[in-house]
This record gives structure tokens, C-alpha cells and sequence, in this order.
């Protein structure tokens, strides 16, 4: 058997059913092995999108996601998609291949040292040069990548490995180990800041669905009663339509959210990072309160905010531990009060789409809708707007904030499940970046369902520009796209415009109806802002308020 042939095999242990791709020299061992193999191939357009496909398997399915290249810039093609995963602590592994070993290190034909490239970005990378090797290393890959916090994983195999043969070992196997419990004295703790607490907030992250924790935390958040609030990567953690949802926190936030964490006496943090977007102004985060920080990753207990209990491990056993029964119904109603007082608006005024009541409304006629959202303003309406259920619903690029992600990461969901209805919500600058993808939807028949709203600029770009850089617009327009609706119709796909607000419902209609892939072309006023917004520098309950038009 040869080393490809061994790499497949360990890959079916492991129990992949799908591999995102795009086959080249270095790695074409491998693809030979393919053939002989129930695994699927999903063949991408550019190494880049293959790497956010299974980035957003991975989100869907809590399971690995596979992406593979060949050497040089079929693996550089995959740097954005890792570091992707990197930033947002999605369990990806990344085979590529490598030149011979005999010539790596002389600059060979399409030679690049992946390794070294990808060390800060990975939990791990791996180059084998023994092809009895490969067992142990595919199976501690796949260890890595999902222990503790989850995160990418780089296997770089040089093409001799790959063709040599080996008697087959056996397939090696890790075992999980059992999940981590909370010292018992940061937990006592804990649970003395929360039954001291007059004004405590659940200030919940990525972290809970990662850690299959969301029933977990919901049972803890119905029990206490305590007021949630939520990052980017959170959303879903309730449901937003949960009574004591506050919204999202930080620079797009609600007010209501914003208004609770600052005025808030303990902040129990679950599974998120205090990472600049959520807490604005560090040292104006929260000021009066203590924190109870509750993560799988002990560097992140305390790396940013002072942690006044550290809960270290499996979050489900920490959300069991905690107080209930709090006499905190002031606080309760006071949230209330500032959850009615900044309650979104629907009625802006004039003709033009107005998108965060269509996205709104999308969400609420499809309530099983999974959104793969891009990167600009209209992601931030996304998690405005939309109603999820379920962490895996909301799939975007938070701490990278990849533009290009969208429809990718759509495919990979779809390729999770599907029968599952996915939307992609892209923009104008967002869509250039991955184009080609559409012809990968084309090519499998996917009935991938994407809204393109476009502003002809790079929106938030131009909004930053207009409010802190003195209207000084510098390389933000993009009034030169091309006619979106027939680039898709080029593609093979069903595309349709709406650019007046009596037109939405129909394109709504239409958009979720259709059995294909369909693409809706969404114009809007360039000059379209996101409020509220904190603006740099300050704390977060220093918000700019506005209303788009």
C-alpha cells in the first residue's frame, strides 16, 4: 500500500465523508488515491474557498472539517481559510502536499515551507517523512484539532512519502480524554460572586456551542434568570427571542446590551474572549463589575480582564455548579425597561429597500434558515436583525473578518446537511472575492440561497470614512461592478434585481421558494450606514445612534 493509499484509508477511520479541494502536483498521489475511495471530493475554484467550505462543515457538523492543496500556492491558497479557523476556533485539518524530501529546502519547482508559514495560525502542523508515520499523524491531527478549543491543524506530506510503499500499520487511535472540571475552589468562588451579585449579566460567547454546551447554558440562563447578552460568534446561544436576550454587545450592539454589561456588578463570561469589538475601550468595560470567566483555554482566563473566578474546562459541568434562585428582580426589570426603550425600528423612511426589516423578515419566514454571512455592514445586520435558534444558524467570519466567506462557507454547510436551507448574505465588495465559487454550486447542484446587497462601495469602509476621517473617501467605490445578475446567469444560476421596498416581499417569496440555486440582487443607497456604533477609543455605552434610509 502506498502512503496516499494509507492517508485515504486513515481519513475513512476517522470517519470523513467529505473533502474540500483542488488538486496539483505535489499532492496528486493523494487525488489517485481518491478514486478507490467512498469519500466525497469537493472540487473548489480557488484553494482559499475550499479551506471556508470546510470551515463552514466544520460549524455545522462540530466535526472536522478536510480541505486539501498541493505545495507552493496551492497551499499558500489556504492560509486565509486557516487562520480563519484559527480566529474563530473551528476544527479544521489541512493536508497539503510538499515537494520530495531529498529537494525541499532548494527552492524546487513550487516548493514553499507551508510548515513555518502556517506556525501561527494552527494548533499544530505536522510534516511527515516516514510513510509509516502517517496513521499516528492523521489520527493525533484529528486530537488536536477538536481537544480543548478547537483549531486548525496543518499535515504537510511530501510527495515521496505519499508514493512510497508500506505494509499497512495499524491505524492509530487517540483517546478523548474526559472532560475537564472547574477547580474547586475558583468554582466556590463563583458561586459566592453570584449569589452576592444585585446586577449580574451572562455574557456568552462562540465558546457555548463549540463546547456543546447550549442546552447547558439555557437551562442555567432559564433557572438564574439572569439577563443574556452575547458576541458576534454567541448569537444563537438563546434564542433571540428569548425574553431576557438583550442582543449582541460592543461596537454594532444594541443599547440595551451595552447599557446592562456597564452598568452590571458580576459579568459571567461563557465561552467568549473579551476581544476589542465586544469591549470597546478595554478599561472602560464594565467597570463596576467582577468577573466569573468560564473557557476550555486556560491562556484566556484572565489574558485580557482580571478573571475573579477562573473556571477552567468542560463549560457544562461549571453551568451545572452555579447559584439559581437569585433575588435579582430590580436588575431584571431595569434590563427590561432599557430592552423596551431600545427596541429595533422598522419604519424608515422612504422608497428604497430598507435591509435590516428584509432581513428581519427573511429570518421569521424560515425559522430553520442557516445564514452564511460575508463580511461589511451587511453582516453586522445580520446579527442585528435575523432570529436564530442554534449557534450552528449563524455562520461568519468574526475574529478574521473574512470578506469571501459567505458563499463558501454556504457550501459547506450545505455539503453538512443537505437538505437544510442555506442563505448566503454577501455584499458587493464581499462577492469579488470568491466569485469562482458559483461555478462550484453549479457544478454539484447545490440549492445554495444567496442575497447580494450592494451598495456600489465598500460600505463600512465608506462609513468609517464619512464619520471619523472627515468624508475623505479613499478607494471606497465600487459604482464599476459588474451586473451581478448576469455574472450568476452566466454561471447557470437563477438570479433576479429588487431595488424598491414594494418589491421585497415577492423577492422574499421568491428567494426561499426556489428549489436551486438562486442569487437576489439587493440595491440599496450607497450612502446606507449601520447604527448604533461605538465609535473608536470610547466605552461602549458611548454609542452613536442614526437610522439607515
Amino acid at each position: 500500500m502506498k502512503g496516499a493509499q494509507l492517508l485515504v484509508r486513515a481519513l475513512e477511520q476517522e470517519g470523513v465523508e467529505v473533502v474540500f479541494g483542488y488538486p496539483g502536483g505535489a499532492i496528486m498521489p493523494v487525488y489517485d488515491a481518491l478514486i478507490d475511495s467512498p469519500i466525497r471530493h469537493i472540487l473548489a475554484r480557488h484553494e482559499q474557498g475550499a479551506a471556508l467550505a470546510a470551515d463552514g462543515y466544520a460549524r455545522v457538523t462540530g466535526r472536522p472539517g478536510i480541505c486539501m492543496a498541493t505545495s507552493g500556492p496551492g497551499a499558500t491558497n489556504l492560509v486565509t481559510g486557516i487562520a480563519n479557523a484559527y480566529m474563530d476556533s473551528i476544527p479544521i485539518v489541512a493536508i497539503t502536499g510538499q515537494v520530495p524530501t531529498p529537494v525541499m529546502g532548494t527552492d524546487a519547482f513550487q516548493e514553499v515551507d507551508i510548515f513555518g508559514i502556517t506556525m501561527p495560525i494552527v494548533k499544530h502542523s505536522f510534516t511527515i517523512r516516514r510513510v509509516e508515520d502517517i496513521p499516528r499523524v492523521l489520527g493525533e491531527a484529528f486530537y488536536i484539532a477538536t481537544e480543548g478549543r478547537p483549531g486548525p491543524v496543518l499535515v504537510d506530506l511530501p510527495k515521496d512519502v505519499a508514493n512510497a510503499e508500506t505494509t499497512q500499520p495499524p491505524i492509530f487511535e487517540m483517546k478523548t480524554p474526559r472532560p475537564g472540571r472547574a477547580d474547586p475552589d475558583q468554582l466556590a468562588e463563583a458561586c459566592r460572586l453570584v449569589r452576592s451579585a444585585e446586577r449580574p449579566v451572562l455574557y456568552a460567547g462562540g465558546g457555548v456551542g463549540m463546547a456543546r454546551a447550549v442546552e447547558d447554558f439555557r437551562r442555567y440562563a432559564e433557572a438564574s434568570r439572569i439577563p443574556v447578552v452575547k458576541t458576534l460568534k454567541g448569537i444563537g446561544a438563546v434564542p433571540t427571542r428569548h425574553d431576557d436576550y438583550l442582543g449582541m454587545l460592543g461596537m454594532h450592539g444594541n443599547l440595551a446590551a451595552n447599557k446592562a454589561v456597564q452598568n452590571s456588578d458580576l459579568l459571567i463570561c461563557v465561552g467568549a474572549r473579551f476581544d476589542d469589538r465586544a469591549t470597546g475601550r478595554l478599561d472602560g468595560f464594565a467597570p463596576g463589575a467582577k468577573v466569573i470567566h468560564m473557557d476550555a483555554d486556560p491562556s484566556e482566563i484572565g489574558k485580557l480582564r482580571y478573571a475573579d473566578a477562573g473556571l477552567l474546562g468542560d463549560l457544562r459541568y461549571s453551568l451545572a455548579e452555579l447559584p439559581t434562585g437569585l433575588d435579582i428582580e430590580p436588575w431584571r426589570a431595569w434590563c427590561a425597561e432599557r430592552k423596551r426603550e431600545h427596541q429595533w425600528r422598522y419604519d424608515a423612511p422612504g422608497d428604497g429597500i430598507y435591509v435590516p426589516d428584509m432581513l428581519r423578515r427573511i429570518s421569521e419566514a424560515d425559522p430553520d434558515l442557516t445564514i452564511a454571512c460575508d463580511v461589511g455592514q451587511h453582516q453586522m445586520w445580520v446579527a442585528q436583525h435575523c432570529h436564530f435558534q442554534r449557534p450552528e444558524q449563524h455562520l461568519t467570519s468574526a475574529g478574521l473578518g473574512t470578506m469571501g466567506f459567505g458563499i463558501p462557507a454556504g457550501i459547506g454547510a450545505l455539503m453538512a446537511d443537505p437538505d437544510a436551507p442555506v442563505l448566503t448574505v454577501t455584499g458587493d465588495g464581499s462577492i469579488m472575492m470568491n466569485l469562482q465559487e458559483l461555478q462550484t454550486i453549479r457544478r454539484y447542484n447545490l440549492p445554495l440561497k444567496m442575497l447580494l446587497v450592494d451598495n456600489a462601495s465598500l460600505g463600512m469602509l465608506r462609513q468609517w470614512q464619512e464619520l471619523f476621517h472627515a468624508e475623505r473617501y479613499s478607494e471606497v467605490d465600487l459604482s464599476d461592478n459588474p451586473d451581478f445578475v448576469e455574472v450568476a446567469r452566466s454561471f447557470g444560476i437563477e438570479a433576479f434585481r429588487v431595488t424598491r421596498r414594494d418589491e421585497v416581499d415577492a423577492a422574499i417569496e421568491r428567494l426561499l421558494a426556489a428549489d436551486g440555486a438562486i442569487l437576489a440582487h439587493g440595491c440599496i443607497d450607497p450612502k446606507t450606514n449601520v447604527w448604533p456604533l461605538v465609535p473608536p477609543g470610547e466605552p461602549n455605552d458611548v454609542m452613536l445612534e442614526g437610522m439607515s434610509a
